[in-house]
């Protein structure tokens, strides 16, 4: 609202405007009258307020009201097609693009394997899976008015080079940026994939309505999402929540970071002990692959003996409770020093491998947890489990998306 002084009739009739967007957003279609009454304007000021966003291609009138006593009343809608924004979720095996319009409707995704790419095609791995993602909701590049892109590590603000994530070939280099903002004709924002789990998980999910709270997330690595005062805490370089590197009790000191599980938390409670433990304990059947897939197979098959109404086809249930009972507590020891020294309301588990041990596993690093940390946040399961990074970036642009459009004041 840049050039308008606060109080004046202008500034105040935006703040009408985007508090009836808003009210769109969450309720859906709703008529003048009961716009008027949630946002506590007069009917002549709601029509007028209707007329201008209408007019401005904010709105949509759609349909009316019916089965209710006196005449139907016209309802009104956010214009889906007033804006786009994208995502983008990176992995060495495969980048995976969305659009979304403005309602947050997802309207068109694509993937581009990448095991195997040269390092040198960045580039164009990423340009191909937002022009299949946007082809296939049938708009142009051009029309995307945010694209914000989620990699393991981060993007240090100094040096614009990705750290903490050696494992993502072709997106160290120092031009990379540059070479992305050249070819791309939208504002693009690069953030780390946990901390978008727990944008998705704060707007949409489990973490709703809590301003303080880490969610700790366990796939092929073991990370964390660090939310204070409801903002997002990245630390000076981007590091922050890098716990995989955490020094815990029972494993060696990470003195060579480029080396993935070289000790630290990783090695304590990360995808790739789970195998090993299991076949110390005589579990059959461990399979082979990458870690994470491994791991939350096992963890199901954990989860499930354990349940008292598993029945006897979950077998020997011990191993599996011994399992369940191990691979909580590392869990919690890496928890019980961010506890300390963050004291967060909230705690969500989220990654394949902590979901596929569910409420089971939840449990017992919550018993944990209680006995190894002074505070004792809340646990919770991680309710955005399809897709969450991407989800978390198509929320993350959208944001910025509506602030720039629905700004009326300007």
């Amino acid at each position: 609202m840049a050039g308008t002084t606060p109080g004046t009739p202008r500034v105040l009739r935006a703040m009408n405007d985007r508090a009836a967007l808003d009210l769109l957003l969450e309720h859906g279609p709703l008529s003048r009258t009961r716009i008027g009454k949630l946002t506590g304007l007069s009917k002549p000021t709601a029509s007028q307020l209707l007329a201008r966003l209408e007019a401005a291609g904010l709105v949509v009138a759609t349909g009316t009201t019916e089965g209710r006593p006196g005449p139907n009343a016209q309802l009104y809608a956010i214009n889906a097609r007033a804006a786009f924004a994208a995502g983008l979720d990176v992995t060495p095996q495969r980048i995976r693009a969305a659009v979304a319009d403005i309602t947050g409707a997802t309207v068109g995704e694509f993937v581009v394997p990448t095991p195997g790419r040269r390092a040198d095609s960045v580039v164009r791995q990423v340009t191909e899976a937002i022009d299949g993602a946007v082809k296939a909701a049938g708009i142009t590049r051009a029309e995307v008015h945010r694209l914000v892109v989620g990699t393991p590590g981060a993007f240090d603000p100094s040096t614009g080079r990705l750290r903490y994530a050696s494992h993502l070939p072709g997106w160290h280099s120092p031009t990379l940026l540059d070479e992305l903002a050249a070819v791309l004709p939208m504002p693009v924002e690069y953030e780390n994939d946990v901390n978008l789990v727990a944008v998705a998980e704060q707007r949409l999910g489990a973490a709703r309505g809590h301003d303080d709270f880490v969610l700790l997330w366990n796939e092929e690595g073991l990370g964390a999402a660090l939310v204070m005062g409801g903002r997002l805490h990245r630390g000076f370089t981007g590091g922050a929540g890098e716990v995989g590197f955490l020094p815990v009790p029972g494993t060696p000191l990470v003195r060579q970071v480029s080396k993935a599980g070289s000790g630290g938390f990783q090695e304590l409670a990360g995808a790739q002990m789970l195998p090993r433990l299991a076949r110390d304990l005589g579990v059959e059947g461990v399979g082979h692959g990458p870690h994470a897939e491994v791991a939350a197979e096992l963890l199901e098959r954990a989860a499930a003996a354990v349940t008292a109404d598993s029945g006897a086809d979950a077998g020997d249930p011990a191993p599996y409770r011994t399992l369940l009972d191990t691979f909580g507590t590392g869990l919690a020891t890496g928890l019980a020093s961010m506890v300390a020294v963050l004291d967060p309301e909230l705690v969500v588990l989220s990654g394949q491998v902590i979901l596929a041990g569910g409420e089971p596993l939840r449990e017992r690093v919550q018993a944990e947890l209680t006995e190894l940390a002074a505070a004792r946040p809340r646990l919770v399961i991680g309710d955005v489990q399809e897709h969450p990074v991407l989800r978390g970036a198509l929320e993350s642009a959208l944001a910025a998306t509506r602030d720039e459009v629905f700004d009326t004041s300007r």
